[in-house]
């Protein structure tokens, strides 16, 4: 069974769909096709509950007027079977539907009915979707891109899962390449500089400069002492990374657990080399004609694909390119693991390289349009209005593990999903920490904690919720009833346009106008003191209103306190 939400927008387009037939059938429209049309929420409720544009876009099909068109469906249109109990025409040709008073109460009951549950839809139809994010390099710490790609990302996947898709969440682990081999020259200077002293050991010019390549190869020597210091520099190297790969991984799960990020899959690129996959890949462009050498490198026809230039898949030194894995690991993605979609969450600066992996994987016989890049923008740090660059900590440039000891995770979490990815943010470190209304985490989480708190102290009293009937639900006839009852209902229409839109912003903007429906629903609607039925009814929608809270709270793995 649909929600009644989406049963009820169902139920209406039937409602259309059949006043349009027997409008041709009667002769009042001419037989035609009937185009598509949507139905939506109005900016001004005051107008109706959903409003169509069924007669706008069937005007050129019937060759009539909008208006003229829309005045035969309103003659026609039989709503007794939905939940809607009224039609009016607005403008030239829109159409407004008014919902019935069965609708708010069924609302409540089906919240108070399904519980954790309410939100959750099978839109999706179990369509497998990965959604790949943060895959920082494993060759340092994360920093705020990652902080921002990691809480957007993991909410993606939260609403792709509540609006009925099977979701995987990955991370994928760049162990691989240049990058290992610039973070073994990296150790391994590092490490003779321990025992010959820095001015005797030349550093690589474009080595990794951080403190924790100094750190690594510190616990390398405390365990193996200078036993490599004379050996040759590959199996130095290769003992440095062996040794302090893993130790960096298990930080960014620690760092990430921390920041409740727990991924379905780890995947290490190096399985690509090792198990032939990259070279297969590298041989179907070849066989598709997409390859040619020059200069000692092995290049792939990017151009013929519609990009710019050419791009190099095997260097002259024999190493296969970043790029050359990314299309073995996106054709991984879907020829041996057969997700449906894919959505990469990429920093801003790859965009040039959105339309290379596309073409890419069209050029070795796989869709690229079924694969999604959601680029996120920067966020700058600011506290006192001054932005921030280094932690108080280390005096460095500030990282995920810096931010998560300096704001709670519940901040964090709902700070960088109020701004829509592609839009560039400020994250004010003092408002993340201030507990009043103007933070806008502690404001949503209030109006739960303000809902406990009444049911708390009505229990103490002998006053507990109870089932209400059809009649006492009724009685919720006040604006301010309506309006926060409106917006309840349109919970499980808002998940699916997350998903659809890989916005979860938009549900963070759906809980603050909840908790602020709700907090002017408690300033004008007292539950103490009125008649029972009243009473009862209004302590249902309370406990609805909890209910929704929390359930979009948790599904972001942000917590709903129950006192603050």
């Amino acid at each position: 069974m649909l929600k009644i939400e989406l049963q009820a927008i169902e139920d209406l387009r039937n409602a259309i769909l059949a006043a349009i037939r027997c409008g041709m059938e009667s002769g009042a429209l001419p037989q035609a096709e009937i185009p598509e049309f949507t139905i939506e929420i109005p900016a001004d409720r005051t107008h109706g509950d959903r409003a169509a544009n069924v007669a706008m876009v069937s005007a050129k099909a019937f060759r009539m007027p909008p208006r003229k068109i829309a005045q035969v469906i309103a003659d026609k249109i039989d709503l007794s079977k939905t939940y809607f109990e009224r039609c009016e025409i607005a403008g030239p040709g829109f159409l407004n539907f008014f919902l019935a008073r069965r609708f708010y109460g069924d609302i409540i009951k089906e919240i108070l009915e399904q519980g954790s549950e309410f939100g959750r839809s099978d839109w999706g139809k179990k369509r497998k979707v990965m959604v790949e994010y943060v895959s920082a390099n494993p060759t340092g710490p994360m920093h705020m891109g990652n902080a921002r790609g990691g809480a957007l990302g993991d909410c993606l996947a939260a609403v792709l899962d509540a609006a009925g898709f099977d979701v995987t969440r990955e991370f994928y682990v760049n162990d691989a390449g240049n990058q290992i081999l610039k973070f073994g020259h990296s150790l391994g200077a590092r490490y003779l500089q321990l025992f010959k002293g820095e001015d005797a050991v030349e550093f690589p010019e474009d080595g990794y400069h951080g403190e924790d390549i100094i750190e690594r190869a510190k616990e390398f020597a405390e365990v193996y002492g200078d036993k490599y210091v004379n050996t040759d520099a590959e199996t130095r190297e290769k003992a440095l990374v062996d040794f302090a790969l893993p130790k960096n991984i298990e930080k960014m799960k620690a760092d990430l657990e921390k920041y409740r990020i727990v991924y379905d899959n780890w995947f290490l690129e190096s399985t690509l080399h090792n198990d032939g996959e990259l070279q297969e890949t590298i041989e179907i462009l070849k066989q598709r004609g997409m390859t040619y050498e020059k200069d000692g490198a092995l290049w792939y026809r990017a151009t013929a694909n519609g990009a710019e230039k050419d791009e190099v898949l095997i260097r002259q030194n024999g190493t296969p390119t970043y790029f050359a894995a990314d299309i073995a690991y996106h054709r991984n993605k879907f020829a041996k693991r057969g997700f449906d979609r894919v959505i990469d969450v990429w920093g801003a600066d790859h965009h040039g390289h959105v339309a290379r992996l596309k073409g890419a994987l069209d050029a070795i016989g796989l869709d690229g349009s079924k694969l999604d890049i959601v680029l996120i923008q920067l966020v700058r740090l600011v506290r006192g209005g001054e932005v921030v660059r280094m932690s108080k900590r280390t005096g460095k440039a500030i990282q995920l593990a810096d931010l998560l000891e300096e704001v709670p995770v519940d901040a964090a979490r709902f700070y960088f999903n109020l701004r829509e990815a592609n839009s560039q943010m400020d994250f004010d470190l003092d408002l993340a920490v201030q507990q009043d209304s103007q933070n806008p985490v502690y404001y949503v989480q209030y109006a739960h904690a303000r809902i406990c708190s009444i049911l708390k102290n009505l229990a103490a009293e002998g006053v507990h919720p109870r089932p209400c009937t059809d009649e006492e639900l009724a009685l919720l006839t006040a604006p301010e009833e309506t309006e926060l009852i409106r917006h309840l209902a349109s919970c499980t229409e808002e998940i699916i346009a997350s998903a659809r839109d890989y916005d979860p912003a938009r549900m963070m903007r759906y809980v603050i106008t909840l908790a602020t429906l709700f907090h002017k629903f408690y300033t004008n609607c007292r539950v103490k003191g009125e008649e029972e039925s009243l009473a009862a009814a209004r302590l249902n929608l309370c406990l609805a209103t909890a209910t929704v809270l929390k359930n979009v709270l948790s599904m972001f793995k942000i917590t709903a306190p129950e006192s603050m």
